[in-house]
């Protein structure tokens, strides 16, 4: 997959060694530039201005940029807190989902069909390193109902279930969230066989965006957890 600019850049030379990696000379030129070439120990590739903002997926690209293998860190099993984002077509939303499972400590995030592509620039973006440091693996359903084989499933509703605060989120659990536009799939929603849970909303507010209810979900079950 392809991360660009200096901090996502940065953040996979700690963790994956890039496949290749295309500079320009003004950003080599700077201090931060100098010392992330020095950090990378292998081939890199300086590139005009034009050939950068060509490669690039921003429209004003920081000069640096990289193609890195799709992370693949192993999967916990046992008493662990997994994360569906079930049909999530928006890819800032998912990148921000990511970058928030991480900082929650969401164990691991299982990716089914029809959730946008997770490798997608503009989610590796939005996710702010996430990628090379929370485990997730892209699924079909059976894979999935494998992996989660035990676990309770909770399906984050609109204004159905259990608030989410009095929701037990010990244990080997698991949290399916829709997307916005159509909510979760039919196979998302039998997973969760009857357990529902929402964040109980002033009236008049019809729903919350994706990525932000995810976080109050997460840091919710980050909290029982502890």
């Amino acid at each position: 997959m392809v991360v660009e600019g200096r901090r996502l850049v940065a953040e996979a030379l700690r963790v994956v060694q890039p496949e290749a990696l295309f500079y320009t000379e003004a950003f080599a030129e700077t201090a931060e530039g100098a010392a992330l070439l020095r950090h990378h120990r292998g081939a890199a590739w300086p590139v005009s201005r034009a050939v950068m903002t060509a490669m690039a997926d921003t429209q004003s690209p920081q000069g640096i940029l990289a193609v890195v293998p799709v992370p693949r860190l192993p999967l916990p099993q046992g008493e662990v807190f997994t994360l569906i984002p079930d049909r999530v077509r928006d890819p800032g939303n998912l990148g921000t989902i990511l970058r928030t499972a991480w900082a929650a400590g969401v164990d691991r995030v299982l990716i089914p069909p029809e959730t946008v592509d997770p490798t997608n620039p503009k989610v590796v973006r939005a996710a702010m390193g996430a990628h090379f440091h929370l485990p997730w693996r892209v699924m079909d359903w059976e894979a999935i109902r494998h992996h989660l084989d035990g676990a309770t499933v909770w399906l984050a509703e609109a204004r159905a279930g259990k608030p989410y605060d009095a929701v037990d989120w010990r244990g080997n659990v698991a949290l399916v969230v829709g997307g916005e536009a159509s909510g979760a799939s039919e196979e998302g929603r039998a997973l969760a066989a009857g357990h529902r849970t929402h964040i109980p909303l002033r009236e008049g507010v019809d729903s919350l965006n994706a990525a932000v209810a995810a976080a109050v979900f997460l840091f919710a079950a980050a909290r029982r957890r502890r």
